[in-house]
């Protein structure tokens, strides 16, 4: 009698242990491409992690860090990340193998929603009587991180006005060239990201700053015409300390991105949870910029596939979705 009491005694706990292997297994462990330290991309990329992991079934997510728009773009292309956050930009020219020196095609990537735009910052000291972009030829520009959607924005913009050659680029991060820039290491940085941003809050904590109005070179030089995705857009007033005036810019879109492979279910419930009234109030916590998600802006500035659990959601949600962005 002992025997058997012992041998199901042994049976209940290798049915438990079982069962907690399966369910241990069953779990999904997945990968969200975030930006540079102090970049917008970070805030994003952990709120929605955190907010995934919390809410979504069996689905524990981690935020990563990265060089940016377009690295994301490929480690997502790749595999190596589940998600990320990609300008509509890189999306548009890394689908159709146009990005700088890079022939490539990377079409397994889908997109989920559209985040925040994502305006030019060009950061310059008040002092130094910088006033337009022209006018940064022989001097030491931040334009972020090597390969990022910010470096390559500033090198599109600044090649259509006839300097990239004539200006000396500093491949920084966002932190790191409001550091060198408060230094003197710098006479300007630039960034692509929603604001008020960090380093450019520290920048104007430390100097009086000027951010420069470059939307009329763009719309002169022709960038408008060469880079349709992006689009002009003003910098309010009063969003940085010594900024009174609102200063006229462009922006590009960041995306909410999956690879093509991820669950259509994970990305339906997750798009769902974080449209809802409670995660958008999450990710507002986690960064201004994210007032600007909204249903009908889902697709804005859009020129790639949604992924199938997106467009689940977005139909749902009684969005008429053009036919070359359905899956």
């Amino acid at each position: 009698m002992k025997r058997k009491q012992g041998l199901k005694i042994i049976a209940a706990a290798a049915i438990i242990v079982m069962a907690a292997a399966t369910a241990h297994a069953a779990k999904a462990y997945m990968a969200f491409g975030g930006g540079p330290v102090g970049g917008t991309f970070n805030y994003f990329a952990n709120a929605i992690a955190i907010y995934m992991t919390k809410n979504i079934p069996d689905v524990e997510v981690s935020s990563e860090g990265s060089g940016g728009s377009v690295e994301n773009l490929k480690r997502i292309h790749k595999h190596d990340v589940d998600f990320g956050i990609v300008y509509s930009g890189d999306l548009f020219l890394g689908r159709n193998g146009q990005l700088v020196n890079d022939p490539a095609k990377y079409d397994k990537v889908r997109a989920i929603a559209a985040l925040y735009g994502a305006p030019a910052q060009l950061v310059v000291l008040k002092k130094s009587g910088i006033t337009t972009a022209a006018q940064l030829v022989g001097r030491k520009v931040g334009v972020g991180n090597a390969g990022s959607g910010a470096a390559l924005t500033a090198e599109r913009f600044f090649k259509t006005l006839g300097i990239w050659d004539k200006i000396e680029p500093q491949f920084l991060g966002y932190s790191p060239a409001a550091s060198a820039f408060k230094d003197r290491k710098l006479d300007a940085f630039w960034i692509t990201a929603g604001f008020p941003n960090a380093s450019v809050i520290e920048a104007c904590a430390q100097d009086d700053v000027l951010l420069v109005d470059i939307e009329a070179e763009a719309r002169q030089s022709g960038f408008f015409e060469a880079y349709p995705f992006y689009s002009p857009v003003v910098i309010t007033k009063g969003v940085y300390r010594g900024v009174d005036a609102d200063v006229n810019s462009f922006q590009d879109t960041a995306y909410w991105c999956a690879g093509e492979s991820v669950p259509e279910d994970v990305v339906y419930q997750t798009v769902k949870a974080i449209f809802s009234p409670e995660g958008l109030a999450h990710m507002i916590s986690a960064h201004k910029a994210a007032e600007e998600m909204k249903v009908e802006k889902a697709v804005d500035g859009l020129s790639i596939p949604l992924h199938p659990g997106a467009y689940k959601f977005w139909t749902e949600m009684g969005l008429n979705i053009p036919e070359n962005l359905k899956p």
